[in-house]
């Protein structure tokens, strides 16, 4: 993995220098991702009134999906490699192909605010985590967590319950902040990238526990008491 914006210049020698150029906040999105976290940045389509700019109109995931058209920005990228590439994409989506620098685990926004305050508290070290406009948390783990997951939940006796826990892993992509993710509004970070979090997400082990914990909490809690 090469973090390799001007060789190793600071977050904020990044965005200041983007600002000079009078460079976007996706720009210096794309640039961080790929030249600091060392993850590939894919350009993905948005959505607008309910039609998705990839043209197709019966699109099934308006604003939510990769571009079929348009280069990737590879990990490692200098900032102005990154920058020449995204500017061939004006308005596209930032969007992060999972699988490969990272997994996905995600659970119900409000269940995952719970975990990270348990998780932080009890000094479990977490990767980073967005929250999406259609009210997900998405927590980044280890490669290979999506496939662990099952056998993970069975030996942890949460196999059988009803949880809002779901994994992503290879062939699936996520939306970035600072982009819209379908029409609804940014994605946002509830724990920004640091330096050991994005390069080394945590083992998704650390993390199901508590997850599954407090998301099955959260349903029942939602669910009313039958007469």
């Amino acid at each position: 993995m090469g973090f390799t914006i001007g060789g190793t210049r600071s977050i904020r020698e990044i965005r200041s220098g983007a600002r000079r150029r009078g460079r976007s906040s996706d720009w210096i999105a794309v640039a961080e991702y790929t030249g600091l976290w060392g993850w590939d940045v894919v350009p993905g389509a948005r959505a607008a009134a309910g039609a998705c700019s990839c043209g197709d109109t019966d699109c099934a995931a308006p604003g939510a999906h990769p571009l079929s058209f348009g280069s990737a920005v590879r990990a490692g990228a200098t900032l102005d490699e990154a920058t020449e590439t995204w500017a061939e994409m004006p308005g596209a989506a930032v969007m992060l192909p999972v699988g490969g620098a990272f997994d996905v685990v995600e659970v119900a926004e409000a269940a995952g605010r719970h975990a990270l305050v348990r998780l932080e508290r009890m000094g479990i070290p977490v990767g980073p985590v967005t929250a999406t406009p259609d009210g997900r948390a998405q927590f980044f783990v280890a490669p290979g967590s999506a496939a662990e997951l099952p056998s993970l939940l069975y030996r942890m006796a949460w196999d059988d319950a009803d949880l809002d826990l779901h994994a992503l892993g290879p062939g699936t992509y996520i939306t970035a902040p600072p982009s819209d993710r379908g029409g609804l509004g940014p994605v946002r970070w509830l724990r920004s990238p640091a330096l050991d979090s994005a390069t080394t997400p945590p083992a998704a082990r650390l993390l199901i526990g508590t997850l599954a914990y407090v998301a099955h909490r959260s349903r029942a809690q939602a669910v009313p008491d039958t007469p």
